[in-house]
């Protein structure tokens, strides 16, 4: 059984950063494809940034050229960078595990391990 655990959220103004972390334990980090997605009050939760084990990456449209999402395997860590944060990025963001480690994009389907969640909130 795999433990995902997220830290790094908080509450920012428009333009500011924030850096996610996942740490993960009771599996082998290095092959899993990792995620980040983000539930907003009254919304689904959706899609944001993955990684393969192999280092490819793949994005939703609304948070390209603003996030970037990495890993370390020495550290058993997803990252997510978010700049230029928006208000329409503010909800509560999880982190994801699928054991599918070539997967590079994962879905809500595809995940097999889910993290409680950060809250992220950006003020306009």
């Amino acid at each position: 059984q795999v433990q995902l655990v997220e830290s790094g959220g908080g509450l920012v103004h428009t333009g500011g950063s924030l850096r996610l972390s996942c740490a993960a334990s009771g599996g082998t980090f290095s092959s899993y494809a990792m995620g980040w997605f983000r539930q907003a009050p009254g919304k689904e939760r959706e899609f944001v940034a993955s990684i393969s084990w192999s280092l490819g990456t793949a994005y939703t449209d609304s948070v390209k050229g603003r996030f970037t999402i990495s890993r370390d395997n020495a550290k058993n860590t997803v990252y997510l960078q978010m700049n230029g944060l928006k208000p329409e990025d503010t909800a509560l963001y999880y982190c994801a595990a699928d054991r599918a480690g070539n997967r590079i994009r994962i879905t809500t389907v595809t995940t097999d391990y889910w993290g409680q969640g950060t809250q992220v909130t950006v003020s306009s």
